[in-house]
């Protein structure tokens, strides 16, 4: 299973992820560009140290990225589905796609993807930080592919 964030925006989501990936085992793809440097000092800050133990693929944009990650299954987590996360059945070299903060992703970019779901939440709030989201889905798809570290 990978993660792959889509144009991120925001240093610190990015460094949460990756801490994240390295938590749990899983890679993370950033596809580029991204709304900040590298470099960033934030990203190291939230990721701290945790950002030795994930593997870090940066793409040059989403067709690069498409082709490095050839036929695997492209799930893209999106406030625009109706289909739930909880009522999907993951893979194991699932690639779990989450857009941008401020914009997700295009419609083509949309299209592309073999499955949109949603993370279920109240309707009178608009979406979940980007970072949170991407533990809850990654959390599901592991539960169900009995993919879970440790």
């Amino acid at each position: 299973m990978r993660i792959a964030l889509f144009e991120p925006e925001i240093a610190g989501n990015v460094g949460a992820v990756l801490r994240l990936g390295a938590c749990l085992g899983v890679p993370v793809d950033l596809i580029e560009p991204m709304g900040f440097e590298w470099d960033d000092r934030r990203v190291r800050r939230t990721a701290m140290d945790y950002i030795d133990h994930v593997t870090v693929a940066r793409h040059a944009g989403f067709d690069a990225f498409r082709a490095a990650i050839g036929s695997r299954r492209l799930v893209l987590f999106t406030t625009k589905s109706r289909q739930s996360a909880y009522d999907f059945s993951f893979m194991a070299d699932d690639v779990l796609l989450f857009g941008k903060e401020s914009t997700g992703v295009p419609a083509a970019i949309s299209d592309a993807c073999h499955a949109r779901l949603r993370i279920p939440m109240r309707p009178q709030v608009r979406s979940m930080n980007l970072a949170t989201s991407t533990a809850l889905a990654l959390g599901e798809a592991l539960r169900q592919t009995a993919t879970l570290p440790g």
